[in-house]
């Protein structure tokens, strides 16, 4: 996988992640609390700078009352077509 793949995953992620948490009306504190994530954590996932691990993934979909796949599925959504 290249870089730029790879950070085009990792951005259309946290986009989602964002998408999902302000469709709730929720700000990062609150997703934080209820995936028991640190709030600057949510953050750097929404902005993608970092790489959720499979556990932050599923506290995430937990919180956002989904199963991994669909938040995941969700996060494709988001991804910019690859040129």
């Amino acid at each position: 996988m290249t870089a730029t793949i790879a950070n085009t995953l990792v951005q259309g992620f946290g986009l989602g992640v964002r998408q999902l948490r302000e469709a709730q009306g929720w700000s990062q504190e609150r997703l934080a609390e209820n995936s028991n994530l640190n709030r600057s954590y949510i953050g750097e996932i929404e902005r993608g700078v970092v790489i959720a691990s499979l556990v932050t993934v599923e506290k995430l979909a937990t919180a956002l009352n989904l199963t991994p796949a669909a938040l995941l599925l969700h996060g494709e959504r988001w991804r910019q077509p690859q040129a």
